[in-house]
């Protein structure tokens, strides 16, 4: 099933988004164009209450996400997974009224950390509406096994610093469905400033695929198949090479960024993200190496590619 949704709430623009039953019960919803701050999240019915994934960057998505799933069904939100602590994926937890929220351990203390969504200058403005902070409030290590009536799902966490240090997947090895969160991006350019380039790669290849997921849900971007996989594969091999040479080279990421011609990838939505990965795969080959996933200057980064977008604000449409 595929149907295009619209915002019932008066007086705002409608929230353009598609309801998949990727499988019996499991639904994505995938919000266009996946581009900054514009998440998919999915839900799974149950007799007894619904399983949301992840929440959305502002109260209007969030609203029109909790309006979908009232459309499907009249059992309440039992409980929430957020894949990670970013907002695009989070500042809406406290629209989940009764909802227990679940995350890997590492996600509270980072979205403790950044706090909710704002308008800094670095994006162009959005009306993020009325939330409040909503911390996950069961967290977990390694895995954790959430049942919809009979059907098995498995929250996993991804093993080490990729997107995020707290990456989680929910996978339904009966179905073949994978949500991968920000693990992978469909028709987007990945973003890693709070990860590993290093890391990224590793988690796909040596836990991503080994899944063998046929249905993935991406945290951004169109519903599709294992294919996705070795594209976002492509762009971090991509990446690493290049910023091999540009570190051994002495450039900047910034100046490396805009003396590389991006090629296929200069298709993908937010194509200025580059410059922000080159800083993490430049943290990435330091000698001695960093920590995967550890400090950065993420000011200095985020101003850079604010430069290297003509020095203007990096388009938002949330």
């Amino acid at each position: 099933m595929s149907k295009p949704l619209v915002d019932p709430h008066s007086g705002r623009a409608p929230v353009e988004a598609h309801l998949h039953e990727v499988a019996d019960g499991v639904f994505a919803y995938v919000q266009p164009d996946g581009s900054w701050m514009i998440n998919n999240t999915g839900f799974l019915v149950a007799r007894d209450g619904v399983s949301a994934i992840d929440a959305c960057s502002t109260e209007r998505r969030t609203r029109a996400f909790l309006d979908t799933i009232a459309g499907v069904t009249t059992a309440p939100v039992r409980t929430l997974v957020n894949t990670h602590h970013h907002p695009d994926h989070t500042a809406g937890n406290g629209l989940f009224s009764g909802a227990a929220i679940v995350a890997h351990e590492q996600a509270r203390p980072e979205m403790r950390a950044l706090g909710l969504p704002h308008n800094s200058g670095i994006w162009t403005d959005v009306d993020y509406g009325d939330l409040e902070l909503a911390l996950p409030f069961l967290t977990f290590a390694e895995r954790m096994t959430l049942w919809a009536d009979d059907l098995r799902c498995e929250l996993l966490y991804a093993g080490g610093p990729a997107h995020t240090t707290n990456d989680v997947v929910v996978w339904i090895p009966e179905r073949s469905v994978l949500f991968a969160g920000d693990l992978l991006f469909h028709g987007g350019t990945p973003f890693l400033l709070s990860g590993s380039v290093l890391g990224a790669i590793d988690v796909l290849e040596g836990f991503v695929k080994p899944l063998g997921a046929q249905t993935i849900v991406p945290g951004h971007g169109p519903v599709g198949g294992p294919q996705m996989i070795d594209d976002v594969l492509g762009y971090l091999s991509f990446l690493r090479d290049l910023a091999r040479e540009g570190h051994a080279a002495g450039v900047t990421p910034l100046e490396l960024a805009r003396g590389t011609d991006l090629g296929a990838y200069a298709e993908w939505t937010d194509a200025e993200r580059i410059v922000g990965n080159l800083h993490r795969a430049y943290a990435d080959l330091t000698t001695p190496p960093a920590e995967r996933g550890g400090p950065i200057d993420f000011p200095g980064a985020l101003s850079d590619m604010v430069t290297y977008n003509g020095g203007q604000p990096l388009t938002c449409l949330a």
